[in-house]
């Protein structure tokens, strides 16, 4: 028998106040915790002990947080946590219009808790994931008006509702759209938006073009840093657990300087914002109090591992180990590991885990995403059935072909000459088996074909990589620039 609980929290929005999650783990310090994480969807996790093993423990802070209102999970996942990219406001480059006071309007109007995965992002940033949710409500260049991108649950198309919707309508929108998502047979992309608009008018205006997403560069995200006249704080943690103690005194101290809230990151690290020149010395001794080192590799921080996946942490920090005695650049992208099947993590680069004999054996396959922007979400495979052993190997090789890419790009001389209007698409072939998609920029290095050859002069015997299917199965399709 199991002798302990996962206990989740979600942090609506990766915002908290350090009253509330002081009280929260002060509750569960009594439950015998002694360490939480964070989820890439900004949620709280604890390990707790279970009644038949240590008392009331887990019982005790169960009430505790229901007499507080607030909502949890024990073993389970039915409510993925609402996220947005708040923790970004003001400390890293961000849209025009998009205030801490918006999003705040948003997340108060949710009178349910959700079950599909919703994403709130300003458009201009490039620090928390656009696309991870079923619902991804995008901000527009239109102030108090948003972008929505619907993902149906278990698929990766990406389907975009013809209107801008008005700030305050988010969560009324993301409601109705929940109760036809969740149905036995939802509505299919071209009933979606009549069934939407008839359950009653909503404010909007009709989307004249498609979100204009920014060229992806994660900002470095730990340590002290300046903005105006004031510091804010980025705390990463390599294995990603932090001591309940530590946070405990992290809050107290956040109270006693008026800070009014904490917030969670995707990248399962914390932002505290706000933090005046005379109150830093106070963190910068609760900092070395409990030895929390700052100041990373750029090459450790760009890294998603599934939540609480010691597997892939592992496998992460032998790569690091890997890249940091090559001394390989890794800036400007990110990566992934997916070591369960049905798990989602966001990285331009994705290695991913696949069993074989009969599940007695594994190997990894990587991929990277079109012109490496992790939210355009299309995969390309680079190499397939890798021993671990070699994995950073071919890490280093992809790396340099993303450098070299950008460097062909950045060097092309601009002609002078009447500006002719952009393609917005370009043409690729797409198995209609697995949605692999094959693009003859990048060529299909599993199957020795190299970059440059077109579909049409692929020969006759040609298959998908990863299901294997015929050529006959690839249909040729749009891939949007943007």
């Amino acid at each position: 028998m199991r002798d302990y609980s996962l206990l989740k929290i979600n942090l609506i929005g990766g915002i908290v106040s350090p009253g509330t999650l002081e009280v929260i783990l002060q509750a569960a310090k009594k439950a015998d915790v002694r360490q939480v994480r964070f989820g890439a969807r900004q949620q709280l996790h604890l390990w707790v002990k279970a009644e038949t093993m240590r008392g009331s423990g887990l019982l005790l802070l169960k009430e505790k947080l229901s007499s507080l209102g607030i909502a949890y999970e024990i073993d389970s996942e039915i409510h993925p946590n609402i996220i947005s990219s708040y923790c970004a406001q003001e400390v890293f480059p961000t849209g025009q219009w998009l205030s801490e006071g918006i999003y705040k309007d948003i997340l108060d109007g949710f009178d349910f808790n959700p079950q599909l995965k919703i994403n709130i992002s300003d458009n201009q940033q490039s620090f928390t994931p656009f696309f991870t949710g079923n619902l991804n409500f995008i901000a527009s260049s239109t102030p108090n008006f948003w972008h929505l991108y619907v993902r149906y649950k278990q698929s990766n198309r990406l389907y975009h509702l013809p209107i801008l919707i008005y700030t305050l309508e988010i969560p009324k929108v993301a409601k109705r759209l929940e109760a036809l998502l969740l149905t036995p047979n939802p509505a299919q992309e071209a009933q979606l938006y009549e069934q939407l608009m008839a359950q009653g008018q909503i404010i909007a205006q009709n989307a004249t073009e498609e979100v204009q997403l920014p060229q992806f560069m994660l900002p470095y995200y730990e340590g002290f840093n300046r903005y105006g006249n004031k510091t804010w704080l980025g705390i990463y943690r390599r294995h990603e657990t932090f001591e309940i103690d530590f946070l405990i005194e992290m809050c107290q101290i956040a109270l006693e300087t008026k800070i009014g809230q904490i917030c969670v990151t995707p990248w399962k690290s914390l932002i505290i914002k706000n933090i005046t020149n005379q109150d830093r010395l106070v963190w910068d001794k609760l900092l070395g109090k409990y030895g929390i080192n700052v100041r990373h590799a750029a090459n450790e921080l760009n890294w998603q591992v599934e939540d609480l996946c010691e597997e892939g942490l592992a496998l992460k920090h032998r790569i690091v180990r890997e890249f940091d005695g090559e001394d390989v650049r890794t800036f400007g992208l990110c990566f992934a590991i997916q070591t369960r099947a049905k798990s989602e993590v966001y990285g331009s680069v994705v290695i991913k885990k696949r069993k074989i004999l009969g599940g007695l054996s594994s190997v990894y396959d990587i991929y990277h995403t079109s012109d490496f922007n992790p939210n355009t979400r299309t995969l390309h495979l680079f190499e397939k059935g890798l021993n671990k052993a070699h994995i950073a190997e071919i890490l280093q090789r992809l790396s340099k072909r993303y450098y070299q890419q950008h460097t062909l790009l950045a060097s092309k001389p601009v002609p002078v000459k009447p500006q002719e209007a952009k393609p917005t698409s370009y043409g690729v072939h797409q198995c209609q088996t697995c949605f692999t998609i094959y693009d003859d920029r990048f060529g299909d290095s599993f199957n020795g074909i190299a970059a440059g050859i077109r579909f049409s002069a692929l020969p006759e015997d040609y298959c998908c990589p990863i299901c294997e299917s015929a050529k006959s199965t690839f249909k040729a399709v749009e891939v949007s620039l943007a």
